[in-house]
């Protein structure tokens, strides 16, 4: 593979477009941090061809791979380019995950989270919102307390170690990005959803939490429906999502969400370096 530059931007994005739904992390990224700066999110890309890329290779600035590319890819091609680097993590569809994880010869290093989930689709003109009490908010009047659900969300799922300075600055920048919303009855938020990546035409559904006190009530599955609706009124035409748990598989079901991958999280216990 080929690092691409700044001329090679308009083939990537057609590549991870064609099939968005497996590339939302890389091309979010793309569209919002460009491939160079200082955001953590900022991914520098590499790709199987200058002129007609078929697979892509992005390393975030914080150290997060995202592979991207079809299964008859030879894998060898994208392990050196990311020899000496420091890496954090890897993501993606669980196939080239995988691979590169063994590729790289990482598939023995520590990890503080290694997890293959289900992926899921929803055509949003078949997006079923049920009924229940309570209406979504911004989450900006509620601003604490959401940090309060992001530590608790972090330490249940293992995608984090809970700060609370950390958490503050994650919900201020979902603040200005718009990105999440809660879930109030009788003034009180009882859910939390939002969106990890938001595209043209397509949206991924991350961050969804209901405190202790308030699950088994469906407060998350209507959050997410109401926030899918918001989306759909927005001009989104689909939505994906990866679930954590049986819980959180039988929470989206009923919205219209069919299966159609496994995805894979790959945190390590610090960096690493292939």
């Amino acid at each position: 593979m080929i690092r691409a530059d700044g001329t090679h931007r308009q083939a990537i994005e057609a590549v991870l477009s064609r099939q968005p739904e497996r590339a939302m992390f890389p091309l979010a990224n793309l569209v919002r941090h460009g491939m160079a700066g200082g955001h953590d999110n900022a991914t520098a890309f590499w790709i199987d061809d200058s002129v007609a890329p078929t697979a892509v290779l992005g390393l975030t600035r914080r150290g997060m791979v995202l592979p991207v590319w079809d299964e008859g890819f030879d894998v060898e091609d994208a392990a050196p380019c990311l020899d000496g680097q420091r890496i954090c993590g890897m993501a993606g569809l669980a196939g080239p995950v995988r691979a590169l994880m063994s590729a790289t010869g990482l598939d023995g290093a520590v990890a503080r989270l290694d997890r293959d989930e289900p992926q899921f689709l929803l055509s949003l003109d078949g997006l079923s919102v049920p009924d229940g009490p309570g209406d979504l908010a911004p989450i900006a009047a509620f601003r604490e307390e959401v940090a309060e659900w992001l530590m608790a969300y972090e330490r249940e799922t293992g995608t984090g170690e809970p700060d609370a300075a950390m958490a503050t600055a994650r919900v201020d920048s979902w603040i200005a990005g718009d990105s999440h919303r809660v879930l109030v009855v009788d003034g009180r938020p009882v859910a939390m959803t939002g969106f990890n990546a938001a595209l043209p035409g397509i949206v991924q559904v991350g961050g969804v939490y209901t405190p202790p006190a308030a699950r088994n009530r469906g407060h998350a599955r209507r959050a997410v429906a109401l926030h899918l609706a918001q989306a759909r009124q927005d001009g989104a035409t689909r939505a994906t999502l990866f679930a954590a748990s049986e819980a959180a598989t039988a929470c989206y079901r009923p919205l219209g969400f069919r299966r159609v991958g496994t995805f894979t999280l790959i945190l390590f216990d610090g960096e690493v370096t292939p």
